[in-house]
């Protein structure tokens, strides 16, 4: 898969809606994970990922937080941080998520932003891919991801090799169990 841009470099909202891991609750909490790919394909690795983690979440939701989504504890991740070098320290920052009528709204911090809005069919219907990309990555519930085009996302954090914004996007629930 060679990137449209030589590179590619995008910014993940995950909202539990419900969780446990370690015995820790982690119901309700929001976690933003970026990666970076240089190209010239994402399968040439060598990336640099982020976690960031809600303000509002406590130091045992952290700890467990970041060995999920630093690809730590193996699950759906752990693809991903397969092509991740470079972890960076997680942030801790505002995570403030606005959802209504098929877009969301995402506000990281200082960091960036993300914008994202549900496709739809001529006949109303939400777009959706089946059995590829995103949804077999990310394991999406009957590996179903619902597509949503992100224009309007920006990202600026100093520490990630450049600041970008996005175009590609998708929705999906998924169930997961990691050790």
């Amino acid at each position: 898969m060679v990137m449209d841009k030589g590179w590619c470099a995008s910014p993940w909202l995950i909202r539990i809606a419900e969780g446990e891991s370690n015995g820790i609750d982690i119901s309700g909490c929001n976690v933003v994970l970026v990666t970076f790919f240089p190209g010239p394909t994402l399968f040439s690795g060598d990336g640099t990922g982020r976690v960031y983690l809600d303000s509002g979440t406590t130091d045992e939701q952290r700890r467990e937080l970041e060995a999920i989504f630093s690809a730590k504890r193996g699950g759906p991740v752990e693809v991903i941080g397969a092509l991740v070098s470079r972890w960076l320290p997680v942030q801790i920052t505002d995570i403030e998520v606005t959802e209504d009528s098929g877009a969301i709204k995402v506000s990281v911090g200082d960091f960036g932003s993300i914008v994202s809005k549900r496709m739809v069919n001529e006949a109303g219907d939400t777009v959706t891919l089946k059995n590829a990309g995103f949804a077999l990555v990310w394991k999406f519930n009957d590996n179903v991801a619902e597509m949503a085009p992100s224009d309007g996302t920006a990202w600026h954090d100093p520490d990630l090799p450049m600041a970008f914004e996005g175009r590609s996007g998708a929705v999906g629930q998924f169930t997961w169990e990691v050790p």
